[in-house]
């Protein structure tokens, strides 16, 4: 088989990505804020949407990180290590939100390694080895919401062989795709888009 820099699944049953976003929503709806990811100041042009994020502690880290290793195994073979940030985002668009043209493997998402000096007094939120450095490899998405739920919206992806590609809207659908592949999501023109997505780590490319 040859290598795709996107992967897809689509047949998780209704009533378990039922389950998933009705659990989100109820514990995580109220912590949804506006698109700024951490540390990143607001540019309403490139992005608008609604965000929370989900630690991986939560069940459905375990039930997605299924899939990504199955991608990994069945397709990319990179080496991995964890979710980053140890969560995921839960994320919302309603009618005129969107996500421009972007990848999420930027120099401004890769770990550097961080000297602390004495580590009696180091930084005790900083887990990273100082001889490691990892870099986001792999993005995933789980579509939550029915096709009928929202217009617009789509995923659009560009593959590496230059061509577009739109994700399936498929309710449940699992995309796996390349963490340096272009992407973006489409302007929502009715109704409102739910899915869950996040980033996969693993040592510097070498």
């Amino acid at each position: 088989m040859a290598f795709q820099s996107i992967w897809n699944f689509s047949d998780i049953p209704e009533k378990i990505i039922e389950t998933i976003e009705e659990d989100l929503t109820d514990n995580f709806q109220e912590q949804m804020g506006d698109s700024r990811l951490m540390g990143d100041s607001l540019n309403r042009d490139k992005r608008n949407s609604k965000n929370a994020w989900v630690p991986t502690l939560h069940w459905t880290a375990g039930f997605v990180w299924h899939y990504i290793e199955r991608a990994n195994r069945e397709n990319f073979l990179y080496d991995i290590r964890n979710i980053d940030g140890e969560s995921m985002q839960f994320t919302q668009y309603d009618v005129g939100e969107f996500y421009g043209w972007h990848n999420d493997a930027g120099l401004a998402c890769q770990y550097k390694p961080v000297s602390i000096g004495n580590h009696h007094e180091g930084r005790a939120q900083d887990y990273l080895n100082e001889n490691l450095e990892l870099v986001r490899k792999l993005s995933f998405v789980v579509q939550l919401s029915s096709p009928d739920d929202y217009e617009g919206g789509n995923l659009q992806l560009l593959a590496e062989d230059g061509k577009s590609y739109f994700a399936p809207r498929k309710r449940g659908t699992v995309i796996v795709f390349d963490s340096r592949t272009q992407h973006r999501v489409l302007k929502v023109t009715k109704g409102t888009r739910k899915s869950l997505v996040g980033w996969v780590v693993g040592p510097r490319w070498k």
